[in-house]
């Protein structure tokens, strides 16, 4: 019986319902007030009311769904009409929206099969199929699907960064007794890779990836352009184009989605070269580590179509060869922009043995570059105590200099031509330099000496003052 006035109740409430439940009304009014009136006009009037009431009704849907949705031409509006007044029947399909890449609806959404329609942000992209092919794909905007549509798989266009490997505080090389995690082991697993002499060695690895963007960012379907570029043959690419990862223990497929591509290429370049270098070679002080050269052959790898190839202990052997990984990316619609390796983890002996070791080049490398600073500085003393010794002798000459002279019979007279320039370059140049006061004052004891002791010279410039 519930369900009976339910159903009644649901009718009653739609313009049908109204219009009937009116005119039955009205009519038992008008028999109960005995007045005249004719079963067929009161039948024309309902008919009439009815016709008036579906036109009104899907002229009104029509102006009002358009406010429904951002949409921009004649077609999307008679679309979303035809998805407005199927809703109150059931009949509608799923309504959706992506938001970065992920699929956001209500409980029971999905399920839906019917006309839907779908709403993407600007950092979205998605396909669509049936159950027989694919079909559409989809960039920023609104799609209006068919009966037969679904999802296949959606995308997020925007640059992403991916972290693989052991955290920073992790310590997944301890003693298991002392109990790393289970889930710190794991991300040892990730990227854990054997070197050239057999040490286990687990670093953190970063990846920026993303869709492959266009190179002039053109409008979607839908006429939105998003600032992240859409590529509709990447975005295909990506969601359809499967690769399938085999199982390490029961050989079982497992399909890999777009988004965990990039990673497991970069973590089978990382174990790749990581065994071609001892451990020693990873960590250098001077020039090109190990770990600098892996960084780069990633990053060439998964970047150009060709690379040069490493001979087995990481050496350059000129031969160039070509990227398989960068084909299977661009293949897949990806591209990776960065790679970089960090946050080195292995055993806790063999780093104490590496820092020792470090220690020790410290050391001889601090008193090397002593010794060579004691050797420049020898240099550079030796190098100005002969600029300094050019340098008096220059001023010292001075009156010598330009004009031919005779051989200074008075030895007092050649020491006072050379005395009077050194005066007169400490007066002009550091007068008021202490030392150089006390300089001067040598110099003027030696002049008295030599007006003392020069016989050539005039008695009243003599010490003592005697005629």
């Amino acid at each position: 019986m519930r369900k009976i006035f339910s159903g009644i109740g649901s009718f009653l409430q739609t313009p049908v319902g109204v219009i009937l439940t009116t005119n039955v009304i009205w009519n038992i009014v008008v028999w109960a007030a005995k007045i005249p009136f004719s079963y067929i006009v009161s039948g024309i009037v309902l008919a009439l009311d009815i016709f008036a009431a579906f036109y009104l009704r899907d002229k009104l849907i029509y102006f009002f769904s358009q406010f429904v949705l951002p949409i921009q031409n004649p077609k999307h509006r008679r679309e979303i009409a035809a998805r407005v007044s199927n809703f109150e029947s059931g009949s509608r399909g799923p309504a959706l929206f992506v938001k970065n890449g992920r699929v956001i609806l209500h409980e029971g959404e999905a399920g839906k099969r019917g006309a839907g329609v779908i709403l993407l942000d600007t950092a979205s992209a998605l396909v669509l199929r049936t159950d027989t092919e694919i079909k559409d794909t989809v960039g920023p905007g609104i799609k209006f699907t068919s009966g037969n549509e679904y999802i296949a798989g959606s995308v997020d266009l925007r640059s992403q960064w991916q972290f693989i490997g052991p955290l920073a505080s992790d310590q997944p090389f301890l003693n298991p007794a002392s109990g790393p995690s289970k889930a710190s082991n794991e991300r040892r697993q990730q990227t854990s890779g054997m070197t050239r002499d057999g040490f286990e060695i687990s670093p953190t690895i970063s990846i920026k990836f993303s869709i492959k963007r266009p190179v002039e960012k053109k409008p979607s379907e839908s006429g939105v352009t998003s600032q992240y570029g859409y590529d509709e043959e990447a975005v295909r690419n990506a969601i359809t184009r499967e690769v399938i990862q085999l199982g390490t223990t029961d050989n079982t497929k497992v399909r890999m989605e777009w988004n965990k591509l990039p990673s497991h290429l970069v973590v089978n370049i990382w174990r790749e070269y990581i065994r071609k270098f001892k451990l020693s070679e990873l960590f250098t002080s001077t020039g090109i580590s190990g770990l600098q050269t892996i960084e780069d052959m990633i990053n060439k790898r998964v970047k150009q179509s060709d690379v040069v190839a490493l001979d087995d202990t990481g050496i350059p052997t000129g031969e160039w060869l070509e990227s398989l990984e960068f084909k299977q990316l661009e293949s897949r619609g990806l591209e990776i922009m960065e790679v970089r390796i960090h946050n080195v983890l292995f055993e806790q002996e063999i780093e104490n043995q590496i820092i020792s070791q470090w220690s020790t080049e410290w050391m001889n490398l601090a008193k090397k570059e002593e010794n060579q600073l004691k050797e420049k500085e020898a240099l550079i003393e030796t190098a100005s105590r002969d600029e300094a010794s050019k340098s008096f002798a220059k001023i010292a000459s001075r009156q010598f200099s330009g004009k031919p002279t005779l051989p200074q019979q008075n030895p007092f007279k050649t020491l006072q031509l050379l005395i009077q320039p050194l005066k007169e370059y400490i007066l002009f140049e550091s007068s008021a330099n202490t030392d150089m006061e006390k300089e001067l004052r040598k110099l003027d004891d030696i002049w008295k000496w030599l007006l003392d002791n020069n016989p050539d010279a005039p008695r009243n410039q003599q010490g003592g003052g005697q005629p």
